[in-house]
């Protein structure tokens, strides 16, 4: 059974509430906001705290703050609540009347005088309470322009005066499906995107308006609420007009169908011309005698009772996002403050311009000593193209296998190639000594084959080389834009000059190959002493044999085909293969020669420019006043970098003046939020 004191106001509201149809001698006493009513000295540290951090602006740095998001499907009834909630008209009419979102800021003033001002992009209106409407759809056609769009750039309403707590909450645009009366096409999109973008924050406290006259579980608003609050641990529902659909009302705020967690306050709204007042002493009338709304329990009837819940919802909420918004502020300074220090200092002279630019190439240079020579690649582990030792290592690698491999698109007969020499190197002589002009001819042969080859490799590593030094040069110098190309240039100047010289070095030390047959390698004469141990035998095969054999198998070259060389004598067999087995084993030599001197000279040559080479070319450019001048460029700091300087100072001043709004609040509230 219902208390015979339901509707009386707790103390706590210190409203003023009269009888329905007073004696025409007797005053109604006039009563404040009801939202003021429920507003105590433990909530306001609260709201206060938050309210100065809206202030500082800090949701600029992604920090969101807990605030209350009016939400409804179109005529819910949303603007109504919040005239009662706060005693301020807003804009009325058919259709959407909200159009922007409206970002309403109560603060409690002692001036007797109340200030009213709107604010949007750039724009400071100030207006009055008889004027307020006017002001609001004036600002929102300015906005969303004349016709019937929407836009989610917020409109900012301030309210100053007596007797208003500081509170923020946003009415959003009413959710419609169907556009008429000039609409976009695609108003519903617009505005569901405009709701959804204010409620999935988990800081927002969604006050979700039904009408009692529809079936919650149709409403739009309730479909989009759940989405980001699926227990509905963070939204209200207000149910508005309970005076026009009173019938089965208790069944549907009792049954709770779609799980609002928060619970239900069901409101009758202002009617007409109504006074606020009046407005009130009228719900409470109705509320308190109608047959069926009597049965709704009275802890979720009524504007007060929607002002109390919504003051400690607000409240708890803040309570428990603190000691995260405090730990977001810090994250965000630390991160701020140390983005500033990675800037380059201003430079007020051209020796400081010319320390940083030596500071500059010393970290380059110590950045490639380590990459091209040292092996430490710690500075760029995820970036395998910057382990150069081993990049280089294996690129010799493949050079070796490339080089030593046969050639498979030479198709000659076995010997032919040595026949062929030495019968254009035959002279008066002996004719068991094998000319050394032949061999040399041979040998060039063989160098003329593969000549090319170590050049490519040489400005392929020069290339690689490169691109790893233009990387280097691009992370030290990205602070200083004005100058990055310059220090490029050198860069790519400095290896131009280095490839070429290289290109030069490995040319000779291939053609060197061709002018002697010299090697103290000991493997030579091993290797020519057992693949010449089946000399006998081949000539037997060859010439004596007589089940003249098509092949013969030879270590180290398999199978030779030897039936075309039956017609030769003995004696230019024996030279023949005396001299394919020298080429052979000497060859090998060569090859291999040639990749250890490439080996040597690469690493003393990448030595030589990163020690010696590397500084001098790149003062050389940016000292060079015919390059423009790059130390004095140092000192014109980019429009980008500047912007992004003065960007940084006003974070770390915002953060700053953030953590010392909200450090004092934080102890005194632990432990609120759970309560």
């Amino acid at each position: 059974m219902k208390s015979a004191k339901k509707h009386a106001v707790s103390q706590s509201s210190s409203l003023a509430i009269v009888e329905a149809n007073p004696p025409e001698n007797k005053k109604v006493v006039p009563i404040d906001a009801p939202i003021v009513s429920s507003y105590n000295d433990r909530i306001r540290p609260l709201l206060d705290t938050v309210d100065r951090l809206r202030n500082l602006n800090v949701m600029k740095e992604g920090i969101q703050l807990p605030t209350i998001v009016v939400v409804g499907d179109q005529s819910s009834g949303k603007s109504s609540v919040l005239e009662s909630l706060a005693g301020i008209s807003l804009p009325r009419g058919q259709g959407i009347c909200t159009r922007v979102p409206l970002v309403m800021r109560l603060q409690k003033s002692s001036s007797p005088e109340p200030e009213i001002w709107l604010e949007y992009g750039y724009k400071v209106v100030h207006t009055d309470e008889e004027h307020i409407a006017e002001a609001i759809c004036a600002a929102t056609d300015v906005i969303a322009g004349s016709g019937k769009g929407v836009s989610d750039a917020p409109l900012t309403l301030h309210v100053k005066k007596a007797g208003v707590p500081d509170i923020t909450m946003v009415d959003l645009p009413g959710i419609t499906r169907v556009p008429v009366n000039g609409q976009p096409e695609n108003i519903y999109e617009q505005i569901s995107a405009m709701i959804m973008k204010y409620i999935e924050p988990q800081e927002s406290i969604i006050l979700n308006v039904l009408s009692a006259t529809v079936d919650f579980t149709t409403c739009e608003s309730i479909r989009m609420s759940r989405q980001v609050d699926k227990t509905g641990e963070r939204t209200l529902a207000v149910v508005t007009k309970a005076d026009m659909a009173p019938e089965g009302l208790l069944e549907k705020v009792t049954a709770d169908d779609v799980s609002i967690g928060l619970g239900y306050v069901c409101v009758r709204n202002r009617i007409g011309e109504e006074t606020y007042e009046e407005a009130r002493m009228q719900e409470e009338l109705l509320f308190r005698t109608h047959p069926m709304l009597s049965l709704i329990d009275e802890d979720i009837v009524g504007i007060p009772v929607l002002a109390q819940k919504l003051m400690h919802i607000q409240a708890t909420m803040i309570a428990r996002c603190l000691p995260e918004i405090v730990r977001k502020i810090n994250m965000k300074m630390e991160n701020a403050v140390l983005e500033l220090n990675k800037l380059p200092m201003v430079m007020a002279s051209t020796g400081e311009a010319l320390m940083t630019l030596m500071d500059i190439i010393t970290s380059a240079k110590e950045s490639l000593l380590k990459i091209l020579i040292q092996g430490d690649f710690y500075e760029f582990p995820d970036e395998p193209k910057m382990h150069s030792t081993a990049r280089l290592a294996e690129m010799l690698s493949q050079f070796s296998d490339t080089l030593q491999a046969k050639p498979e698109d030479v198709v000659t007969e076995f010997l032919m190639v040595e026949i062929k020499i030495l019968d254009e190197c035959k002279c008066v002589g002996l004719p068991n000594f094998i000319p050394r002009s032949a061999f040399l001819a041979i040998l060039s042969e063989h160098v003329d084959v593969i000549h090319m080859k170590p050049v490519e490799f040489i400005r392929k590593i020069w290339d690689y080389i490169e691109g790893v030094l233009i990387s280097v040069l691009s992370k030290y110098s990205e602070n200083f834009p004005q100058i990055q190309s310059s220090i490029k240039r050198a860069g790519r100047s400095l290896i131009t000059k280095t490839k070429e010289q290289a290109v030069n070095r490995v040319t000779e030390m291939v053609e060197m190959e061709k002018l002697t047959d010299y090697t103290c390698n000991p493997d030579y004469m091993k290797t020519w002493t057992e693949k010449t141990a089946t000399q006998q035998n081949f000539i037997h095969a060859v010439l004596n044999d007589v089940k003249k054999p098509e092949t013969f198998s030879l270590a180290g070259l398999g199978e030779v085909k030897i039936s075309h060389l039956r017609k030769y004598h003995a004696h230019l067999l024996q030279q023949a293969f005396d001299m394919k087995m020298r080429i052979t084993s000497y060859w090998t030599i060569v090859l291999r020669r040639i990749v250890d001197n490439l080996a040597l000279y690469l690493q003393f040559s990448v030595k030589n420019l990163v020690n010696t080479q590397f500084q001098k070319e790149i003062v050389a450019e940016m000292v060079d006043p015919r390059g423009g001048g790059g130390v004095e460029r140092m000192m014109e700091e980019s429009p980008s970098v500047a912007s992004k300087r003065e960007k940084l100072k006003k974070s770390v001043k915002l953060l700053k003046e953030s953590k010392d709004v909200v450090a004092a609040i934080v102890d005194q509230t632990s432990g609120f939020g759970d309560r």
